[in-house]
Formats: structure tokens, C-alpha cells, sequence
């Protein structure tokens, strides 16, 4: 794997770490961390730090019968799933969702396929594939994109995303990335509300495209 050297934002691992992050973005995150050793090491921090704070918190008056009630719930939970396993370029938490399958690919033109995991009132998560040197068309964001590179690379302004990269792009980002000429870019996408497409057949097909 090439070096990583765009990662994770601090406010996006403590939103994790807190749980309050919506699924799409958690699910970009939780496959960042699954190949980063930094970002990996930064969650642990703060899953720690939050630890902490929750010993410090005062403490709350609770039923007589609570200890019986954890114990009874604690007695009827199965054995702990293992951690999903990576599968080719897919880190586990996508092969978990693919269920170990290829992805169901579908059109988007000009040679650029998308697979959608996700898609409802918290945002989407898609694969996306880019054939190499194709362009994704002109567009900005009515919210935030977070877009994790599993293969190959894209280039955006004077940034160049390989493998592990995360770009993040919010609401006064307009860009098009282009895929490199190694090999067809494939990266994981989360957004929280539909792109902004500058050109007239990318807004008609977007309903479609449900992007």
C-alpha cells in the first residue's frame, strides 16, 4: 500500500468515536481506520479520552433491580462477532456489506460505474469506479463528501489521492477529479446531500443516478 497522507479530520474520529456520526460517513471512516495505523492510533485516543470523561461524569441514581436486568441481557448475548476481514482491494467493513460478493456495478456513462451500499435520509455510500484518465463531471456540494481511494488514484486541483487517501469536500468545494492513468480509480463515496452538477446531462440524469 502506497503511504497515506490525507486522513481523517479530528471532529470526524471524536463523532465516531461518540457514535453520533450518521452511518455513510461512519462507514467511510471505519474503512479509513482499517487501513491507517495513524488515524487507528488517534480513534484509540480518543475512545480513551471518552472513557475518562465518562468515569468523571456524576454519578446517576439507578433501580434496585438494573444489576439483575444487565445480568439477565448479559447471560442471553451470543459469543462477539469477529472483526470483518479485508477481501482484495475492499477493506472489511465494505466486504461486510458486499457479503463477500463482488459489487453490483451499474452505468453511469462514459465508462464511470457506481454500486450504491446506502442510500436514505442520513445520505449515501457508494463505490464509485473511474476509468483511468476519465474525469467525474464538473460539480460542487450542497453538504459534506467524504471520498476514501481502495484502488488506483484521482487527481483534484494540485492534489494528487492514492490508495488509504481521504478527500473532504463540504459546501464551497467545486471540483473534478480525474482518475490516474495507472488503473481504474475506485474509491468509496459518502455524501449528506445530492452534488451540485455544473453541466445540463449530469442534472437531468441525477434522479437516476441518485447522486
Amino acid at each position: 500500500m502506497t503511504e497515506i497522507r490525507h486522513h481523517l479530520t479530528e471532529p470526524q474520529l471524536v463523532a465516531y468515536a461518540s457514535g453520533s456520526l450518521s452511518y455513510p460517513f461512519a462507514m467511510v471512516v471505519a474503512a479509513h481506520v482499517s487501513m491507517c495505523a495513524e488515524c487507528r492510533a488517534r480513534l484509540g485516543a480518543h475512545e480513551v479520552l471518552g472513557g475518562a470523561v465518562m468515569e468523571d461524569l456524576p454519578a446517576e441514581t439507578v433501580s434496585d433491580d438494573l444489576k439483575d436486568i444487565v445480568l439477565a441481557r448479559l447471560d442471553g448475548m451470543t459469543e462477539a462477532a469477529p472483526a470483518p476481514r479485508r477481501r482484495g482491494i475492499y477493506p472489511g467493513p465494505v466486504a461486510e456489506i458486499l457479503h463477500g460478493e463482488a459489487p453490483k456495478w451499474r452505468s453511469l456513462g462514459r465508462g464511470n460505474r457506481q454500486a450504491i451500499l446506502h442510500d436514505g435520509p442520513d445520505g449515501s455510500v457508494r463505490l464509485l469506479h473511474i476509468p483511468p484518465g476519465q474525469a467525474v463531471p464538473d460539480h460542487g456540494h450542497n453538504g459534506l463528501e467524504l471520498t476514501l481511494v481502495l484502488q488506483g488514484s484521482f487527481a483534484d486541483a494540485d492534489e494528487t489521492f492514492g490508495v488509504g487517501d481521504v478527500e473532504v469536500a463540504d459546501d464551497a468545494v467545486e471540483h473534478t477529479p480525474v482518475a490516474g492513468d495507472e488503473m481504474p480509480c475506485i474509491c468509496l463515496a459518502a455524501t449528506d446531500a445530492p452534488l451540485r452538477f455544473r453541466g445540463l446531462v449530469p442534472r437531468m440524469l441525477q434522479p437516476i443516478f441518485r447522486i
